[in-house]
């Protein structure tokens, strides 16, 4: 039956995610569309579309932004004893932590990139845009991979931020106990958000939503709520790589006769991690490290749980790509700040009100009904 099963699109509200959490950017639409109607009406923001380009609007933008860069910089002192430099790239990931959202394959890209400004010369590592990357979220008791993951982020936060070539151009750390407490400091902070689940896996999502309502960008794949949020701002707002869904299939049937090559820069983290140079000392987490890296490698059972299951090595070659054009973008600021403006004031979708509104009519069949304006000196008994 066509009208068993009906698709609805969830949604954060603006009062919270926006209002509460980031008061400087909600003073700017206020600001700009002249009253605070855009809280309940969130259709009203893509008037600011049309003044993207403005530098006075873009050093409004990049002013918020900056504050909440600093008030993330000033929590992470705080709680975790890493200095920041607001200038650089803030690239995050909160989020459930399980393997088909891909933290793991975040910790890659981390590798990657200690790499290559490790390799470089001093002159070199100069050239690198500077990025702090932070992973964060809750894991399942006994997801033991989950809980290895969190420990492998960890460990790179050790070495990375301790290494006295590398951390002046790259921090990296696992923000504890995140709750909406603190995602209401780490939303309205994000440069770019990583919302990287293998295609065909993602139901939905809503930390997408919450980060990019505050003009954070997303790197990510075709999958859950980016489809939608791309389709809404722009192909240019979001950096799109790994496969699609419907490709998922053939890159599964391939591997199964050994045609799943392994990019030689994931290789060489590979070869990195299993060296041990991220074991901080600790032999059992070195084990459960080379135990996730060696179940990959498993090449032919490449999307089963033997293998691959979520396919990294596959989107591995992409990811890098996807990032190389995120560094390049972040380098033009004016760029930046207008697909960060034409993002934001495109998401009226996914606010809660819209919602609601759409279960009210399509599933409950319910009009609303405004509220009565109170009585004179309280209700009446």
């Amino acid at each position: 039956q066509k009208d068993k099963f009906v698709n609805m699109t969830n949604g954060v509200t603006p009062r919270r995610w926006i209002h509460c959490a980031n008061r400087p950017l909600s003073d700017i639409f206020t600001k700009h569309l002249s009253s605070q109607k855009w809280l309940t009406d969130m259709t009203l923001m893509k008037q600011l579309i049309a003044k993207k380009d403005e530098p006075a609007l873009q050093n409004e933008w990049m002013a918020a932004k900056r504050a909440a860069k600093e008030k993330l910089a000033a929590y992470v002192k705080e709680h975790m004893g890493i200095e920041l430099d607001c200038d650089a790239l803030f690239d995050v990931q909160f989020k459930r932590i399980h393997e088909y959202k891909r933290q793991l394959l975040n910790c890659f890209y981390i590798v990657h990139r200690y790499l290559m400004i490790k390799s470089a010369s001093p002159s070199e590592r100069a050239k690198f845009q500077k990025r702090a990357c932070f992973i964060g979220g809750k894991a399942a008791p006994a997801y033991v991979n989950a809980k290895t993951i969190i420990k492998l982020v960890g460990n790179l936060g050790e070495v990375i931020n301790n290494d006295p070539d590398v951390s002046p151009y790259l921090k990296v750390g696992f923000v504890p106990n995140y709750s909406v407490t603190v995602a209401q400091v780490i939303c309205p902070a994000s440069d770019i958000s990583e919302h990287i689940s293998t295609a065909g896996t993602e139901a939905s999502g809503t930390s997408n939503m919450k980060f990019v309502m505050n003009g954070g960008l997303i790197i990510g794949t075709m999958d859950g709520a980016n489809i939608e949020i791309r389709e809404e701002g722009g192909n240019d707002t979001m950096f799109i790589f790994g496969c699609l869904e419907d490709e998922v299939p053939k890159i599964k049937e391939r591997a199964s006769q050994g045609n799943y090559p392994i990019d030689p820069r994931m290789q060489k983290v590979f070869d990195t991690i299993k060296s041990g140079r991220f074991a901080c000392g600790d032999s059992e987490a070195q084990e459960k490290f080379c135990g996730l890296i060696d179940k990959l490698c498993n090449i032919t059972a490449a999307g089963t749980w033997d293998g691959d299951k979520y396919l990294l090595i596959n989107d591995f070659p992409s990811y890098l790509e996807a990032q190389e054009l995120v560094d390049k973008t972040y380098a033009d600021r004016a760029k930046w700040a207008s697909l960060s403006i034409q993002a934001a004031c495109s998401m009226a979708k996914f606010s809660t009100d819209r919602t609601i509104s759409e279960y009210a009519k399509v599933i409950w069949g319910v009009e609303s009904t405004p509220r009565p304006a109170p009585t004179q000196g309280g209700a009446k008994a």
